[in-house]
């Protein structure tokens, strides 16, 4: 938590020009994105506004900050993911989804530190053992946004090869889709607990 959150203080506020340019009004400079994704980073609350309007534009100055990062070649988000959210919009469900990834990612940062040392002591830090685990979480976290439709990608291209073997499309097979992420949960949750007692 930041400085400014602690003491109830409200959030820095940057102004957007016409020219593009990015001003902010508590240090009286201009800024960049870097900057912003740098007061991100630093757990500082800040709000865009639009100089001429006053509309706060701040949702869509973070996913330009999104936007740069992964054209730095920081690829954050897989393609998979950024299809299925991309379906989510005009989804009867789409009103769901930003409380769901809210929780999801809160809970993953709570968490973040905690992994980091267990695997580093388990592991001695091997980078490639980190990377196949945030793999497997991810593809665990794929899923389970996937099955917030029964019309999702995964769920038609299940349907389509069960259909060419005569057997019920996967749309009609929700309990065991779940049944199924259940499991991969239970033996994530395992192979964290075996890996928090190795020291």
């Amino acid at each position: 938590m930041s400085e400014e959150n602690a003491k109830g203080e409200a959030p820095v506020v940057i102004k957007k020009y016409a020219n593009r340019r990015l001003y902010n009004t508590q240090t009286s400079s201009y800024v960049t994105l870097d900057h912003l994704a740098q007061m991100v980073k630093d757990g500082t609350e800040f709000e865009v506004r639009d100089a001429r309007t006053g509309e706060d534009i701040t949702r869509s100055v973070l996913t330009q900050i999104i936007f740069e990062e992964e054209a730095k070649g920081q690829s954050l988000l897989p393609i998979k993911f950024l299809r299925q959210l991309i379906r989510f919009y005009g989804d009867s469900l789409q009103s769901f989804v930003p409380g769901y990834l809210d929780m999801s990612m809160e809970g993953f940062a709570k968490n973040q530190e905690q992994m980091r040392s267990r695997l580093a002591e388990a592991f001695g830090g091997s980078g490639q053992v980190i990377e196949n685990l945030t793999r497997q979480n991810m593809a665990m976290f794929e899923r389970a946004m996937a099955m917030f439709s029964p019309f999702g990608a995964a769920a038609a291209r299940r349907g389509g090869e069960d259909e060419a073997k005569g057997a019920a499309p996967a749309a009609a097979k929700p309990a065991e889709d779940i049944s199924e992420l259940k499991s991969e949960i239970e033996a994530m949750r395992k192979q964290l607990a075996e890996l928090s007692q190795r020291k």
